[in-house]
């Protein structure tokens, strides 16, 4: 059986150098880099910024436009409200759009959106119920890690 995980997360992004700045700007260095791709080592994962072009080029020539049209987001956690609203502040001086302000939600937690400059969507959030590592990472409660 393989491990539950994902090693890797790719976006797809129309200006590499603005959106290595823009990570970087939120303190999301770059580890290492090759022609047309970035990767920012995160705890336990990676986070790789792909030149739309060469990403769909290495799709097999797919059409570029046709790419990053799913409804998802990505996630961050925080373990304090506070913590949420200084990371989203961050954000938007690097050049996020704002789609949702943090504010309380329904579940008990405290949770915003925005969008990083090329329309991926990030949620940033504190759920009291998941406790988070010194590292950041999330195991869920009763959980197991992988």
């Amino acid at each position: 059986m393989f491990p539950k995980s994902i090693s890797l997360v790719t976006l797809g992004v129309a200006d590499l150098d603005r959106s290595r700045a823009f990570y970087a700007a939120l303190g999301w260095e770059a580890a290492s880099a090759q022609e047309g791709v970035v990767f920012i080592q995160l705890a336990g994962q990676v986070l790789a910024l792909f030149e739309i072009g060469a990403l769909a080029a290495d799709m097999g020539g797919v059409d570029p436009s046709g790419l990053g049209t799913g409804a998802s987001n990505l996630a961050r956690n925080f373990a304090t409200e506070a913590e949420v609203d200084a990371a989203f502040a961050l954000a938007l001086a690097a050049g996020a759009t704002a789609i949702k302000r943090p504010e309380k939600v329904f579940w008990g937690g405290y949770s915003g959106y925005l969008a990083d400059p090329d329309g991926h969507v990030w949620e940033l959030a504190m759920n009291p119920f998941w406790p988070l590592g010194a590292d950041g990472t999330l195991t869920l409660p009763g959980g197991q890690t992988p």
